[in-house]
């Protein structure tokens, strides 16, 4: 369940990186009030985390990725 939670979340931030990419528009700061905003720096940190998490992706056997519990 983690690591889905973790793939979501990083799904969101590249989304909002290729916003600020493309259109220089930062979603999460513009949906939650700037990026100095609490809620923006929890959801930056949150999408942070969520990539030290699915690094250990890359040691797994692909079993274990996809295995349902």
């Amino acid at each position: 369940m983690l690591d889905r939670i973790s793939l979501i979340l990083l799904i969101v931030g590249g989304l909002n990186w290729g916003s600020v990419g493309l259109f220089k528009f930062d979603i999460v700061s513009w949906l939650f009030g700037g990026q100095a905003d609490l809620v923006s720096r929890i959801i930056y940190t949150l999408v942070g985390l969520s990539a030290i998490w699915c690094i250990s992706l890359l040691f797994r056997s692909r079993e274990d990725i996809f295995e349902e519990n």
